[in-house]
């Protein structure tokens, strides 16, 4: 309903509860404006669902699983492939190519554009996203703020962060998290690693384990990991730092200082064996 406000209020204040509800009516102020001459005007509703009453959660919950229906179906009508239309929600606007799958209970929340062939696994929250065509999302993943190249490889239980930027072919796996980093084509981080205000070149590879230390209790500072290069697991990078082209990072290594280029550094404690060490023996 639309109406001038300045005589809206004049309106309400006529409005009564003579009923059997007790309740004052909004729409009675529709009779009280042609009383008044007032014009009048009325459309008809493109679906039914548009003029249902909401007067508790439940009736709320059902209305909005019915407007997630209709979603469903426009994506469907589309050619947009949906493995349950029942356990999907769009929260914003859903944009998609052609070949486009998307599994059950997943997310999709302010701006979202998904490119040709992307596919979307189980359980995935994408939230001001887009994924370049090819690509894939897979199960537990969330994604926000980000952009994901073509043909790249997220997830599973992979966690994208504002800021973050993928090139194309590039590969972030499962308990990876990255955040206001920038990776370059065909760079991976596979396994269990926290890359935070990054520059990642071309063909990287990091290993499983590793992070990037990048914020100092005042500052964030950034880490810059030129192309080809290769760090290994377990490597904690100290920023501000670079890594130069073509590196290799020994495995457990802390790095705090800038490395050569082409160059192994290796960056670990002296291993020592105590042969007259005993294990503790519990008391009693």
């Amino acid at each position: 309903m639309a109406a001038p406000s300045r005589r809206l209020e004049a309106w309400l204040a006529r409005l009564g509860n003579d009923n059997a509800q007790g309740e004052y009516y909004l729409t009675d102020v529709v009779a009280l404006a042609a009383g008044d001459g007032v014009a009048i005007d009325a459309s008809t509703p493109r679906s039914a669902d548009e003029c249902l009453g909401v007067n508790s959660k439940a009736e709320l919950a059902a209305l909005e699983r019915r407007y997630q229906m209709n979603q469903a179906a426009r994506l469907l009508e589309a050619g947009v492939s949906i493995a349950d239309p029942a356990r999907i929600d769009v929260r914003g606007t859903l944009q998609c190519g052609r070949d486009v799958a998307i599994d059950v209970n997943c997310i999709f929340e302010g701006r979202v554009r998904l490119g040709e062939g992307v596919r979307i696994g189980p359980n995935c929250v994408l939230r001001n996203v887009s994924v370049g065509a090819g690509s894939e999302v897979l199960a537990f993943s969330h994604l926000e703020e980000s952009e994901v190249g073509e043909r790249c490889r997220v997830g599973p239980y992979a966690r994208l962060r504002p800021g973050t930027s993928l090139a194309e072919d590039v590969h972030v796996g499962n308990f990876v998290e990255v955040k206001a980093s920038r990776l370059a084509a065909q760079s991976k981080a596979n396994h269990l690693s926290y890359i935070g205000d990054s520059e990642i070149g071309a063909k990287v590879n990091i290993g499983a384990g590793t992070i990037t230390c990048n914020y100092d209790g005042v500052s964030k500072n950034r880490t810059v990991i030129e192309d080809d290069c290769f760090i290994g697991s377990d490597t904690t990078l100290v920023a501000p730092v670079r890594i130069a082209r073509g590196s290799y990072i020994g495995a457990g290594s802390t790095i705090t200082k800038d490395t050569p280029a082409g160059q192994l550094t290796l960056a670990r404690g002296r291993q020592v064996s105590i042969p007259s060490w005993k294990p503790p023996k519990k008391k009693g």
